[in-house]
């Protein structure tokens, strides 16, 4: 099963931009599609954008669409999330995650289709 960190998490003011990145090892990262989601304070984890094991076809949560770019690098066995006009309802602790089916042909972006978590980067946007 694949291991994954999160890191590039901080404090941004409203409308700046912020880069996360997930690192995978122990597993076949480039046969896995992934995602992220989020969790704010006294909420459930959302989804925020997922990602197929190609690159090639991407997902978004509305509520970031056109502002947050999700990405895979295979050979560097590492995903990210460029983030930009952030809003302070951006507010969160992300994490990223694994599909749990490889060369799944499409995203998913059903949180029970992920199986591997990591354990979070907070973000905090400030007005």
């Amino acid at each position: 099963q694949v291991q994954l960190v999160e890191s590039g998490g901080g404090l941004v003011q409203a409308g700046g931009s912020l880069r996360l990145s997930c690192a995978a090892s122990g597993g076949t990262f480039s046969s896995l599609g992934m995602g992220w989601f989020r969790q704010a304070p006294r909420k459930e984890r959302e989804f925020v954008a997922a990602i197929a094991w190609s690159g090639l076809s991407t997902a978004y949560a509305d509520s970031v669409k056109g502002r947050f770019t999700i990405s895979k690098d295979n050979a560097k066995n590492t995903m990210y999330l460029q983030m930009n006009s952030l809003k302070p309802e951006d507010t969160a602790v992300y994490y990223c995650a694994a599909d749990l089916e490889p060369f799944r042909l499409r995203p998913t972006t059903e949180r029970t289709d992920f199986g591997s978590w990591g354990q979070g980067t907070r973000v905090i946007v400030s007005s």
